[in-house]
């Protein structure tokens, strides 16, 4: 039977990211897809400047920023298009826009590209899955079915990542049952072209009503996506192509209907849901398949993004011999608590933006008017509430007074560059003050060496960095390979961070790998 370190059941974007970091760390990865070629109709269309950032660190950044957009922000209204708040969407966190518009088909090519430059990563389109199956603690056996040959074939894996969607197949392996967070509704989705730009808001527009809840975003160029809400007792079918058009009138204003492309119309079920367990043995669940968020705040597909990026360099570290299964248990444990947030946030903004009887659309818009010239024009809510990892064993807690440790480390600009060109995709140490770590005994530095650990030490002219450092009182942190920050502290205490990562599991060595 055929081995392979990692074999990846989905080669959408959560699927193809995956693979692109394993190929990047050098780890064998066979990624399975159902479908021969790339679905060619829109689905995501948003992804923030976390998500840039991680295709930045897979050398994408060009590629991306081709076929995306930065989108302004979000601007809230009534029915009657009247403007109730501009959340701006300008900063610069993570180096890269804030909200950006893209196209899935155009991405997932991008993605889909890129796999081919890795040896290490090979990919089957028209690769049908059809069992999973524990080979002891650390062995997986997959059996895949050529749909166009009707050709079974079998891989016997080190792990298996189920990127295969809202019906995932490894959901059922895991034994994980979706844990319902109390929100399902149907939307209407229409996606037009036209070669005549329309007259209208360059960013999202939420329309603020309870009796037709709408939200309308310009995608790419000459691209624009519409979503209704149904109300109770409507159905797809009662939506002809006249009845569409009157919805969508509003924004149509000036415009040649003779010149506009609907490209699909189609009825999506919103819901919000989290498997209960994300884990089993060498499987684990990303993506779709481990959760499904309401579109309010644009995370559908970022949340899978992020799961890769959590998962890939972990498994990265225990596939070549450097850290033992405890690493793999921090993968659910981090991520199944994030994303239930992630999904609870976008229910209730939702619900303000667009819940509640009719009767009370009118108080709850002057209530969003008056929030939001308080909060500022930047959307401080949401960012207030976004969620960060829990204390744990790869996140310190720094006491009392630190703040946000658990969160992603922003990217400044330090000697003139940005930080992740600098410090690469492994661990980093960035501190200020003297040069403590050369005082450390050689064994704990060779530790951090073996790691890859870059130590970046910021002058006084790093004005960014040394922000991000204030707003964490600390002066010195340790940076995971995902930019969570993991330790912070007045100094760089690298007896005790390697104690730390001890406990985790990982333990580098130049030992053979199990692959």
């Amino acid at each position: 039977m055929e081995h392979v370190p990692v074999v990846i059941i989905g080669a959408g974007p959560t699927g193809a990211s995956a693979a692109i970091m394993l190929g990047r760390r050098g780890i064998g990865t066979l990624v399975l897809e159902r479908w021969p070629d790339i679905y060619p109709l829109p689905r995501a269309v948003h992804f923030d400047d976390e998500v840039f950032r991680t295709f930045a660190a897979m050398g994408l950044a060009d590629e991306v920023r081709v076929i995306s957009r930065p989108a302004p922000g979000m601007r809230l209204v009534d029915a009657r298009q009247r403007v109730l708040a501009d959340l701006c969407r300008t900063r610069k966190v993570h180096g890269y826009p804030q909200a950006n518009m893209f196209d899935q088909p155009e991405l997932e090519a991008v993605l889909r590209n890129a796999l081919g430059k890795y040896e290490s990563v090979r990919f089957r389109g028209g690769a049908e899955v059809v069992d999973i199956q524990h080979l002891g603690a650390k062995r997986v056996h997959v059996r895949y079915r050529d749909t166009e040959t009707g050709a079974e074939h079998e891989v016997c894996a080190d792990a298996v990542l189920g990127c295969d969607g809202a019906n995932s197949i490894t959901r059922g392996v895991v034994g994980a049952r979706m844990e319902n967070l109390h929100f399902e509704q149907q939307w209407l989705v229409v996606d037009v072209s036209t070669s005549c730009p329309l007259d209208v808001y360059d960013g999202v527009q939420q329309v603020c009503d309870n009796d037709r809840a709408a939200t309308f975003m310009p995608v790419t160029p000459g691209r624009y996506r519409w979503e209704f809400r149904l109300k109770p007792g409507e159905r797809p079918e009662d939506f002809d192509h006249d009845a569409v058009l009157e919805l969508t009138r509003p924004w149509l204003r000036g415009a040649d209907v003779d010149k506009l492309t609907f490209m699909r119309q189609t009825c999506y079920t919103f819901r919000g849901v989290v498997a209960d367990r994300w884990r089993d043995g060498r499987v684990f669940l990303l993506g779709d398949a481990a959760h499904q968020t309401p579109p309010f705040i644009g995370q559908g597909m970022c949340a899978g993004i992020r799961d890769a990026a959590n998962l890939t360099w972990k498994l990265a570290l225990v596939l070549t011999g450097a850290a033992d299964e405890r690493l793999l248990d921090t993968y659910e444990a981090e991520r199944l608590p994030y994303a239930r947030r992630v999904v609870r946030l976008a229910i209730g903004v939702g619900a303000v933006m667009t819940g509640g009887p009719t009767r009370l659309t009118r108080p709850r818009n002057a209530l969003i008017r008056g929030a939001t010239k308080l909060l500022g024009e930047e959307d401080r809510l949401v960012t207030t509430l976004w969620p960060t990892f829990a204390p744990g064993p790869l996140v310190h807690d720094g006491g009392r007074l630190r703040k946000r440790t658990g969160d992603v480390f922003g990217q400044p600009v330090v000697a003139g560059v940005r930080l992740d060109d600098v410090i690469g995709e492994g661990w980093a140490i960035v501190h200020r003050g003297p040069d403590r770590i050369t005082a450390f005994d050689p064994d704990t530095r060779a530790f951090f060496d073996r790691l890859g650990t870059v130590v970046v030490r910021l002058s006084d002219a790093d004005s960014e960095a040394n922000a991000l450092l204030d707003h964490l009182r600390a002066d010195a942190v340790l940076l995971r390979p995902d930019r969570v920050v993991a330790a912070a502290g007045d100094t760089p205490d690298l007896r005790v961070w390697q104690r730390r990562l001890v406990a985790a599991g990982i333990a580098p060595t130049t030992g053979e790998a199990e692959r």
